[in-house]
């Protein structure tokens, strides 16, 4: 039984120990999770058992998932722009905002720009979304997204995370 190497590497193992005399179904070339019986009556591959890599996260063993993995991925690939509004609960009208911040997306300086434009893209698709949709927190959130993201990709050709805070007053 090969234990070490690459597939290759394994394979090539067992080619030699049957070479050398010992039958092919005496010869066990097992993956990551496989598990093998071995008593007074022989070898037999047994049922396999979970196996693979183990995240550790501070004190946590395991528990990170695969939606925070994609997250921080994303997070690592294209940065992040934190939207600040906010509106009237009761007429939907814009008191202060949108503020942006970002981390990981551009350096302050140089980008301040394209934050200048990007805030008024975000004033003009608000301006075009129904009276009665912006004072639906979840709505004006999901525009302010689309139109942040939307103008992030085509004029920088970058895909950060928005995070549009809608505060209510």
């Amino acid at each position: 039984m090969p234990i070490h190497g690459e597939y290759r590497h394994l394979a090539r193992h067992a080619v030699l120990a049957t070479g050398m005399g010992l039958a092919a179904d005496d010869c066990f070339i097992l993956d990551d999770g496989d598990v093998l019986e071995v008593d007074a009556a022989g070898a037999r591959r047994g049922e396999r058992v979970a196996a693979g890599r183990v995240f550790v996260d501070g004190k946590g063993v395991g528990d990170v998932g695969d939606v925070v993995l994609r997250d921080r991925r994303h997070l690592s690939d294209g940065g992040m722009v934190l939207a600040i509004l906010a509106v009237n609960q009761q007429t939907g009208e814009i008191i202060s905002g949108p503020d942006l911040i970002s981390r990981g997306f551009a350096i302050e300086d140089e980008s301040q720009a394209y934050f200048e434009r990007a805030k008024e893209v975000v004033l003009e698709a608000l301006a075009a979304l129904a009276p009665e949709l912006r004072t639906v927190p979840a709505e004006v959130k999901e525009e302010m997204r689309k139109a942040l993201r939307r103008y992030f990709r085509k004029t920088l050709e970058r895909r950060p995370v928005v995070l549009p805070f809608v505060m209510e007053l």
